[in-house]
């Protein structure tokens, strides 16, 4: 909305030229989103306060994690206001592909608040029941995908995927782009669900993520770049760089309440939103599987939960001496802030490894 309204001054205004920059409006939309989330977070951890809208403690969790019971919840709301408001200023409403990404990002939180919501009314650690819960992730998940067949139908998309180290390797496939894009959306909401665990860890890493799909989102929507670097080029894409500055604006501005010991958690319409956001942006410039890689830490916390529950069934034995994975390491006696650093450095790895991938191909 500032974009077009700075824009149709430009005329009058010569310095509002500025604007027609993806790079000025990117950093922008971060700084907005960063002053956002800390202007906003102490009012809203007051509100839940009053509202006693607390954390409830799984009884099956770490007997450490006792003590952040009623610690205020559904901070995810925050998350979402600092993301989506300065999205909305600072990008080209007419670009349908910021919609499809502000769009996804809001019906997953949508699903994650009713999910938090039943847990604090209910006082229960028990929400949403898994298969409702699931089966509203798929609905959303088929949509964008429906949405994204439509878009390849205008010349303004297509279902190839693109491997990593692999330049000649872009299968086409067309209507299975549907399932498969509805898998990437629930997998990713799921993953960054799971890696909620500890104070500031899925923020911290997802900020990472997101810092590193700033870059990508860009490269996409750059000719020269994506020429040189053999990328799938949608000049749309490029500002999907802005959602992503977004992003990393609101998850810092988060992350400073979040960090330990934390004053606020996200909660899962928090959690859930990051995934389908991330996953969105993934799917839109054509990275859905350097995702993995990107999200590294995600992908680890989700599989250490999928070995765990598929070792118990089938061997009658645990793996891990907990699931997901970063409470395994805090009952090995690693303290909270030092799981949370390390899988952070290891976040930061995984990023820079998968920029390396954009040339070793």
């Amino acid at each position: 909305m500032l974009y077009h309204l700075l824009i149709s001054f430009y005329p009058q205004v010569p310095v509002f030229n500025v604007v027609r920059y993806i790079t000025f409006r990117t950093a922008a939309a971060s700084m907005t989103a960063l002053v956002v989330g800390l202007v906003l977070g102490p009012w809203l951890i007051r509100r839940l306060r009053e509202f006693q809208i607390g954390q409830v403690i799984r009884q099956e969790g770490p007997e450490s994690h006792r003590a952040k019971a009623g610690t205020p919840t559904m901070g995810g709301l925050l998350i979402l206001a600092a993301a989506l408001v300065p999205t909305l200023l600072w990008a080209d409403l007419t670009n349908v592909y910021v919609w499809i990404a502000v769009l996804t990002t809001a019906a997953f939180g949508a699903i994650g608040f009713l999910d938090d919501y039943l847990k604090v009314t209910r006082r229960s650690s028990g929400g949403l029941a898994p298969r409702y819960k699931l089966g509203l992730q798929v609905v959303v998940g088929v949509i964008v995908g429906l949405v994204l067949m439509w878009l390849a139908n205008q010349n303004l998309y297509n279902t190839r995927l693109i491997f990593p180290f692999f330049k000649q390797l872009i299968p086409d496939l067309g209507w299975f782009y549907v399932p498969f894009a509805a898998f990437v959306l629930v997998a990713w909401s799921n993953a960054v669900n799971l890696t909620d665990g500890l104070d500031g860890l899925a923020i911290s890493t997802f900020a990472v993520a997101a810092a590193c799909f700033t870059a990508l989102a860009y490269i996409t929507g750059h000719r020269v770049f994506a020429e040189y670097l053999l990328l799938v080029r949608f000049a749309p894409a490029g500002e999907l760089t802005i959602f992503c500055g977004a992003l990393v604006g609101a998850s810092l501005g988060f992350l400073w309440y979040n960090a330990h010991p934390a004053e606020i958690f996200m909660g899962d319409v928090g959690s859930l939103a990051l995934g389908g956001a991330i996953a969105t942006v993934a799917i839109l410039i054509k990275q859905e599987l350097l995702l993995v890689i990107v999200g590294g830490v995600f992908v680890i916390e989700a599989a250490s939960v999928v070995i765990q529950v598929a070792s118990f069934k089938l061997r009658g034995k645990r793996v891990f001496k907990m699931a997901p994975l970063h409470h395994h390491f805090e009952l090995s006696g690693w303290e909270e802030p030092k799981v949370i650093t390390r899988f952070l450095i290891v976040a930061i790895l995984f990023a820079l490894f998968s920029l390396t991938t954009l040339k070793l191909r």
